[in-house]
């Protein structure tokens, strides 16, 4: 009896301590919770609770232990419990409050059931979101940050890129960017003057990259002589609806409007019909534009850039242009000189616009001498454009990897001399420059290829081919 009695005693024991173990496991889970955990019996009564309360609230754990959560409402320490309305519903609730020193909780509680189905526990979390709120709104404004750094990158690659386009060998073209880059954020008017091609448009974009506007607004570019003069006042001033038949239902913003707080490059402003130079005079000196059909104005922020090929000043003597808008426009004049004017860019640009059709056609064409001399001699009416223009029709016309004067389309032959025979040519080569002369000479003064080739003594079906050889044209003027 007596060793029955001791044995017992052994299983209690063993339990007690296992019980024991268990106690001190629980409460070390519950205690390393960031979170609260708040355990009530089912009259609300407080049975156990950890160290994360204090942080919350600033009362330590062991003061609730044994307190009523009506009592603890009642002297302000909660301002809410879900314990009552779990006990009620029988299931989980959530809530979000703000505790007596105004920190935003989100406060989860959760019944424990007995074996009859009845609840005898409710187990609280409570999660401090204030911390939260605080990492959420300093992610955001990393974010924001992050996405004002990318924005900022793209401008300054953008920037890097136009950069590369331009080529500044000669001094003329140096002293013109410099002051450019001087100028960049003075909000006087620019005119730039120079011939069809030279890069005034270049120009204008490189001051709009390196001045602030460049960060607040955009650059709109506006052809004055592509767009028809009917037209061309909507285009800018944009119009209300009705304003016109065929107009936008909901009326449209123009140029300017869209240029708003950045620049508004109008190109060829010398094809402006007089009746839009009144109107842009009054924008320029009220700042403020109103739409086609409108009657109200609206104030604008807006950088003007003009450019043209003509010769405005004469046009003002004849009456074309009117006098005050040119002396308006003309505050900051820079004249572009031609390309057969600054001569050190040609091979610069040369290589740099050979290197981007070989980039964009995925070829690796190269230049010859010959062709090389042909370049720096030519008058280059067309300026650069010209030159990009045919260096990307030689790349494409070519058979050769090699682009040598051979293969100047027929326009160009009568440019080439003697003198430009260089002496790295092969017999051949100088031959077919010799016939290419020969064919462009014949084609100006015989009207069929017939007579061509009795002229030349030989077959009309040689000349038709020689012709399609050479890509020259029966009648062609040149």
């Amino acid at each position: 009896m007596h060793t029955q009695s001791s044995s017992d005693l052994n299983v209690l024991q063993q339990k007690l301590n296992k019980a024991t173990a268990m106690n001190r496991e629980l409460d070390a889970i519950i205690e390393s919770s960031y979170d609260v955990i708040y355990i009530t019996d089912v009259n609300g009564v407080t049975l156990k609770t950890n160290s994360a309360i204090e942080r919350i609230t600033g009362i330590p754990k062991e003061y609730y232990i044994g307190k009523n959560v009506d009592a603890l409402m009642k002297r302000g320490i909660l301002k809410d419990s879900v314990t009552q309305r779990v006990l009620e519903k029988k299931r989980a609730v959530s809530t979000i409050q703000y505790n007596y020193s105004g920190k935003e909780t989100l406060i989860t509680g959760n019944p424990v059931f007995n074996e009859q189905g009845e609840v005898e526990k409710v187990v609280t979390n409570i999660r401090d979101l204030s911390e939260l709120n605080e990492l959420q709104a300093a992610l955001r404004k990393a974010n924001e940050l992050n996405h004002s750094y990318k924005m900022e990158i793209e401008r300054l690659k953008s920037q890097s890129s136009n950069e590369s386009d331009i080529i500044l060998r000669s001094p003329q073209m140096k002293r013109i960017y410099e002051m450019a880059h001087r100028i960049a954020d003075v909000d006087a008017t620019v005119l730039i003057l120079g011939e069809t091609g030279v890069g005034k448009d270049v120009l204008a974009k490189y001051v709009h990259s390196k001045s602030t506007r460049s960060k607040e607004g955009k650059f709109i570019k506006v052809n004055c002589g592509a767009i028809p003069p009917d037209l061309l006042e909507s285009e800018l001033f944009g119009y209300e609806r009705g304003a016109f038949t065929g107009a936008n239902s909901k009326g449209k913003p123009g140029m300017f409007e869209l240029a708003d707080n950045g620049i508004l490059f109008l190109d060829e402003i010398g094809e402006l019909p007089l009746a839009l130079q009144v109107k842009l005079l009054r924008t320029l000196q009220e700042k403020e534009i109103r739409r086609v059909g409108g009657t109200a104005s609206k104030k604008i922020n807006v950088r003007i850039i003009a450019a043209t090929n003509r010769n405005l000043k004469e046009m003002v003597t004849k009456g074309e242009f009117r006098e005050d808008l040119y002396y308006r426009l003309n505050v900051v004049p820079i004249v572009i000189p031609s390309l057969k004017e600054r001569k050190e860019d040609i091979f610069p640009l040369l290589h740099l616009f050979l290197e981007m059709v070989n980039e964009k056609y995925g070829t690796r064409k190269t230049i010859d001498n010959s062709l090389h001399d042909f370049f720096h001699s030519y008058h280059w009416p067309g300026n650069v454009r010209e030159l990009a223009n045919l260096i990307e029709r030689l790349t494409l016309m070519s058979k050769s990897d090699i682009l040598s004067i051979r293969d100047l389309p027929g326009e160009y032959t009568e440019y080439t001399s003697e003198e430009e025979i260089s002496s790295d040519m092969t017999l051949k080569e100088v031959v077919e420059m010799a016939e290419k002369r020969a064919l462009l000479q014949a084609v100006k003064t015989y009207k069929s290829t017939y007579e061509i080739a009795q002229a030349l003594d030989t077959s009309q079906p040689t000349i038709v081919r020689k012709l399609q050889k050479y890509d020259i044209k029966p009648g062609d003027p040149t």
